[in-house]
């Protein structure tokens, strides 16, 4: 479908990388935004923490954003971590009701929106499987919103 081709938001989880991989991947498909979809951006990998994140990006031309708005609630994690299952699918419906239909998660999306239809945008989060992290959701969530613009357009 041509409208699909416009929509150019993709994940890319930290777990087992580096900020340079991060750097890479951006480069390699022109992105110029980080958003970081995470409640709170803080880790254990120092690198992936926001201050010094958004730093090491910006000294790569890259900017970060942090969206908390968008952020998976702490006691909702566990459950996307298995696909399929009954608690996945509750799970998922949870997060989509408290997080994408509230009005924060829909101005959020929509900020996430209109930068990807400026360019390519990047949501970042932990998990390297997006089958088992909440940008899988958020993502079909921001191409809904660009698909509805373009053709209202």
């Amino acid at each position: 479908m041509e409208l699909q081709e416009t929509v150019r938001v993709t994940g890319w989880g930290y777990e087992g990388r580096t900020v340079a991989d991060l750097v890479e991947f951006a480069r390699a498909i022109d992105a110029a935004l980080v958003v970081d979809i995470r409640l709170n951006a803080t880790s254990r990998k120092r690198d992936f923490s926001k201050t010094r994140l958004s730093e090491n990006l910006q000294e790569d031309g890259i900017k970060y954003l942090h969206l908390p708005e968008l952020g998976n609630p702490k006691d909702n994690r566990e459950a996307f971590a298995s696909p399929g299952s009954a608690a996945n699918l509750i799970a998922h419906a949870r997060f989509a009701h408290e997080v994408l239909d509230s009005d924060t998660g829909q101005s959020a999306l929509r900020l996430v929106a209109g930068a990807a239809e400026r360019g390519p945008v990047i949501l970042l989060c932990y998990e390297r499987d997006e089958a088992c992290c909440h940008r899988a959701p958020v993502i079909e969530a921001v191409e809904r919103l660009v698909q509805a613009s373009l053709l209202t357009r």
